[in-house]
């Protein structure tokens, strides 16, 4: 399963899909001004969310 982990404190989560049970996967989704936006996503039914964040920033997972 992927773990989110945030790389000032060390805090860990695992995130799954609450629709399919599915570990969501590390995206992005391009704006229309050009900018990016870290994301979690399930591979399955392909739902988004916000990636999980503490300590004022984005948690991140390696694939």
């Amino acid at each position: 399963m992927i773990t989110y982990e945030c790389n000032q404190c060390g805090m860990a989560v695992k995130a799954t899909c609450g629709k399919c049970d599915v570990p969501l996967e590390n995206g992005f989704l391009s704006l229309d001004d050009g900018t990016k936006v870290q994301i979690s996503q399930c591979p399955s039914c392909e739902g988004k969310i916000k990636s999980p964040q503490c300590c004022g920033a984005d948690m991140s997972c390696e694939l």
